[in-house]
């Protein structure tokens, strides 16, 4: 405690956390107020750990129980976190361990065919019945668009919020009947169905999930739309064209940063030459940066939240109008939060599935990612593209939303 008491003096400039030690004893930091959290630690070794990188072994403390709440609950405790995470990456440990996963951030995002399986495999293949226990009724595990000037927050449902993100993305997909399209990581196949049924376009979706591949296509059998709706087990690098439309939501965030060109050049590739394609992805405020270790390592392996600086390099690498970009800032962190309270509502039924360690790493995530739109640099953005100058009309009236969003 006492390697830890001087970096906590300096890191807790706003509300209060107090930590318990091992034999009992109360350790108070910062001024005071909120947000606050207590905490008691059962392990002595934890306290080196903590000094080396709170950020990684704080996470794991919680989960292996030598952490415990004692007061402020998980969402106080990571809210302290979230308001002085500046003051606890400012110390020389802090810099030189961002630093080093900067350096070698394309080495981790390999990503290359047999990594990516075993990644997706490692996050959604967990199973589906888990996801069905927090995501909305179409199972849409990507920010969902909040159209608050239609009506307010408090009373817009997950399941609406997302049938809106559907809605707004087919809107820039500029859909004609007949048309091909093309899901880069269809998930359990809500969009690909949802283009289909109500704009009439024939859909190819490609999953790398095993889970989601045979969810997905009882989802379109079920829904009677076989002739219109493709599921495949496939890389997205092994499609083949030709597309009218390409849609990718929440997938370009696990290409790794070494692939982004590929990524664009193979959407360039598979595209008519009046086609156009809309990218939905996790982004950052900041310039290019690297995955935190908790959330490689337990999460996300090979995943990372892309720069724009970066994003938009790879684009004109592969010779792509960028013909429309929107930021959503605040709409994750509200889609999250839902996420999370419906989490917590089934609770028990996670510790049943899985353990009360999943159970406490699952809770962990959802909040950290949360916060880390509601108070840190996290937004997503939506990226329309195409081959020609002309393919996309010249103004954004055609995409614009109306009071039908939601109906």
């Amino acid at each position: 405690m006492k390697l830890l008491a001087p970096l906590m003096h300096r890191f807790v400039s706003v509300g209060r956390l107090t930590i318990i030690d091992h034999t009992g004893t109360r350790h108070d930091f910062g001024p005071g107020g909120a947000p606050s959290a207590t905490v008691r630690v059962t392990d002595p070794r934890l306290y080196r750990k903590l000094f080396l990188n709170p950020e990684l072994h704080a996470g794991e403390a919680y989960m292996d129980g030598t952490l415990i709440i004692e007061d402020g609950g998980i969402r106080g405790l990571l809210e302290v976190f979230a308001h002085n995470r500046d003051g606890l990456r400012k110390g020389p440990i802090r810099k030189g361990i961002k630093t080093i996963q900067k350096t070698f951030r394309k080495t981790m995002q390999r990503n290359k065919r047999n990594a990516s399986i075993k990644n997706v495999e490692a996050h959604y293949d967990l199973s589906n019945d888990l996801y069905r226990l927090f995501l909305d009724s179409d199972l849409q595990y990507s920010c969902a668009y909040w159209p608050t000037d239609i009506k307010p927050l408090e009373e817009i449902t997950l399941e609406e919020a997302q049938l809106a993100k559907k809605r707004h993305i087919a809107a820039k997909l500029r859909l004609e009947p007949g048309q091909r399209v093309l899901d880069i990581g269809c998930g359990w196949g809500g969009m690909a169905i949802h283009l289909a049924k109500n704009h009439g376009v024939n859909v190819v979706g490609v999953t790398l999930s095993q889970d989601q591949f045979a969810l997905a296509r009882q989802r379109v059998a079920a829904a009677g739309l076989q002739d219109k709706v493709e599921i495949r087990l496939q890389d997205y690098r092994d499609c083949k064209g030709p597309y009218d439309r390409v849609v990718s939501v929440g997938m370009f965030e696990h290409v790794g940063v070494g692939n982004f060109e590929e990524y664009f050049t193979k959407i360039r590739d598979v595209l008519t030459e009046d086609g156009c394609a809309l990218v939905h992805s996790i982004g950052r405020k900041g310039g290019p940066g690297a995955t935190g270790k908790w959330i490689r390592k337990y999460i996300f392996p090979g995943g990372y939240s892309p720069a724009l600086s970066e994003t938009f390099a790879a684009i004109e690498k592969a010779g792509l109008w960028v013909t429309d970009m929107e930021i959503l800032r605040l709409h994750y962190a509200w889609t999250l939060a839902e996420w999370e309270r419906r989490f917590q509502a089934n609770r028990d039924a996670v510790v049943t599935m899985k353990d009360e360690r999943f159970a406490r790493m699952w809770e962990f995530y959802l909040v950290i990612s949360e916060f880390s739109f509601l108070y840190g640099k996290h937004m997503n953005f939506q990226i329309q593209l195409a081959k020609s100058v002309g393919a996309v009309p010249v103004t954004r009236n055609s995409m614009m939303d109306g009071p039908d969003l939601l109906a």
